[in-house]
């Protein structure tokens, strides 16, 4: 059974980690596709492997940064596509790792500006789509680090407590469109971002890997298909009574 069949699906952040993932599978189960992200090489053959095992996607390039670019792209895949079902809200960065007294405004406002405006800018301008189709089902990628903390990355954590609750308030305000609104919030995902943060540490690569999967239950990472079952889910109509809701895939992490 396609789970999303003729439906139009929008990944920002799609072409990497847990963007990919949620592409492919969402291709998969039968949904249009639009890879959006600022890799185009890897969205481009992203796209690629999902038409050569016979889906429907296309790319285009779309900083979610700007505001301009975010609302052009959006009107763009709606007349690609005809409409717009579902918007995954998946870009985002880690940014520095530093107490927050040593945090420049700058370096502050870099992960606020994709990981929080971001996610603004896409649901703004995806939301009168959805309005004219009558329903819709918007997927924000909070984190644990938006339900409990920890002392480290400051602005990415405070960037995800954000998202958590600006997934509930949009929720309460387009409920009465049939608009559902949630977050996901995955526990140490093995992609290319936690790569990149595990070669930056002390101890080494490899030791990171190690001590990061002793900190879940399960005893290990997950993978990006961990949480593009989750996406899956709240995009399909399987969900259709779930909104303002935190589904949480974190191989127990929070439950300690």
């Amino acid at each position: 059974m396609k789970r999303v069949e003729n439906k139009v699906a929008v990944v920002t952040g799609g072409a990497l980690g847990i963007g990919e993932a949620c592409c492919l599978l969402l291709a998969k189960h039968g949904a249009k596709v639009a890879v959006t992200d600022i890799k185009d090489d890897e969205g481009k053959r992203l796209v690629a492997k999902i038409k050569d095992v016979g889906g429907n996607a296309e790319f285009w390039h779309m900083d979610t940064t700007n505001e301009e670019e975010v609302k052009n792209v959006l009107s763009n895949i709606k007349t690609k596509f005809g409409k717009l079902d579902i918007l995954v809200n998946n870009a985002g960065i880690a940014g520095v790792n530093k107490p927050t007294h040593e945090i420049t405004s700058e370096e502050w406002d870099k992960v606020m500006l994709v990981n929080v405006k971001g996610v603004f800018y896409c649901t703004k301008y995806a939301i009168p789509f959805m309005q004219e189709n009558g329903c819709g089902s918007i997927v924000n990628l909070s984190s644990i680090y938006g339900i409990i903390s920890a002392p480290d990355i400051p602005p990415y954590h405070a960037s995800k407590w954000a998202v958590r609750g600006m997934s509930k308030t949009d929720a309460l305000l387009y409920a009465k469109d049939k608009i559902r609104v949630n977050s996901i919030h995955p526990g140490f995902i093995y992609t290319p971002l936690v790569e990149d943060l595990g070669k930056h540490q002390s101890e080494g690569l490899e030791a990171f890997k190690k001590e990061t999967a002793a900190l879940h239950p399960l005893g290990h990472m997950g993978e990006p298909d961990d949480i593009a079952y989750g996406v899956l889910y709240l995009a399909s109509d399987e969900s259709k009574f779930v909104t303002g809701s935190e589904l949480v895939i974190d191989g127990g992490y929070t439950a300690k």
